[in-house]
């Protein structure tokens, strides 16, 4: 399985991805620091919403084989740039998450904003659901 470092924003689900990839209980847990979770590595939101932090995520990622972009679409809040998947020197694909929480507006619109930052592929998931994680870890192989 790929290395792969999960960014998003606060409460996006990254955590929680981890877990339902990992097939481990799915246990809310705010992360402080960068964190190693079988083999992959989970960011705080805070290293993409405060913009100093940016860095952080850009140096860890060296060490990985993709980042994954999170996006939570029931959120009214966009945290990246456009093209913001160019500045890490691996392959980016986006995740929207919570799909059984979104609107199939929410869902369109998420898509069309992680695609405006160069993320490919993208995909949907539901960590409590299970849905589109087969999709995700057949790409993650």
């Amino acid at each position: 399985m790929k290395k792969v470092l999960m960014v998003g924003n606060v409460a996006c689900g990254k955590t929680t991805l981890l877990q339902a990839l990992d097939n481990q209980p799915l246990e809310y847990k705010k992360t402080q620091s960068i964190e190693v979770i079988a083999g992959n590595i989970d960011s705080p939101g805070e290293y993409l919403e405060r913009r100093v932090n940016l860095q952080n995520l850009l140096v860890t990622s060296v060490d990985t084989d993709l980042v994954l972009f999170l996006m939570d679409p029931t959120q009214d809040r966009y945290m990246y740039s456009g093209g913001q998947a160019m500045a890490f020197p691996v392959p980016v694909a986006g995740v929207i998450t919570k799909k059984d929480l979104a609107t199939e507006e929410q869902l369109q619109q998420a898509k069309e904003l992680l695609e405006l930052t160069g993320a490919d592929p993208i995909f949907f998931v539901s960590s409590y659901t299970g849905e589109g994680l087969d999709e995700l870890r057949n790409f993650l192989e």
